[in-house]
């Protein structure tokens, strides 16, 4: 994947434990700059952090995301929502929204940053799903995912003409817990790694 050592990163989700991770993880590896987004951003104490809000169901905000952070040449398309919702019910409107989040959203991203990446050097895109996009045991969620999975596939050979690379972020598990003192803990359970969606 794209060398993140003086690159700018932008990292969508970044308030939850893997989210944060990730911007640790782009921090270490020397990125000049990290952009880190959620409805409501927090504080980070380092100066290569740059916070601001983003909602990824919301195209206006999506779209001015991609002009302030029009320098950006990897994104980590990290958002996502657990909520519980079913496909059973007879009134589908909570699995509608949560299909909003976890393939729209993700989507509306992937898309409305394709020229940004396009326009500084092409770039990659490393898409965050967990093993749940391959096992239907998580109801509604479980398809949300699923969806996403084949968008990314499809959406790796049309990014592909403009350089752009399009990676496959797989992890098996991953618990982010608070305590009770509201300080955000998190312990990793991961097995997986990052390829390109189809390869080996």
């Amino acid at each position: 994947m794209t060398d993140l050592k003086n690159a700018v990163v932008l990292v969508t989700g970044a308030n939850g434990g893997l989210g944060r991770e990730f911007v640790v993880q782009a921090v270490a590896r020397r990125a000049a700059k990290v952009y880190v987004t959620a409805r409501t951003p927090q504080v980070w104490d380092d100066d290569r952090v740059v916070p601001f809000t983003l909602d990824i169901t919301n195209h206006a905000s999506v779209t001015r995301a991609a002009t302030d952070a029009g320098d950006v040449p990897v994104l980590i398309n990290n958002s996502g929502a657990f909520t519980g919702a079913t496909l059973l019910s007879e009134d589908p409107e909570a699995a509608k929204a949560l299909l909003d989040i976890n393939f729209w959203g993700q989507l509306r991203v992937s898309n409305t940053f394709a020229p940004v990446l396009a326009a500084n050097g092409g770039g990659g895109f490393l898409n965050v799903l967990p093993v749940l996009s391959w096992l239907g045991i998580s109801d509604a969620y479980s398809a949300t995912k699923t969806a996403f999975w084949s968008a990314t596939n499809t959406q790796r050979l049309a990014l592909a003409k403009q350089g752009t690379g399009l990676y496959l972020g797989a992890h098996r598990h991953f618990d982010d817990r608070r305590t009770r003192h509201g300080e955000e803990r998190s312990r990793w359970h991961l097995r997986g790694r990052v390829r390109r969606p189809g390869g080996r």
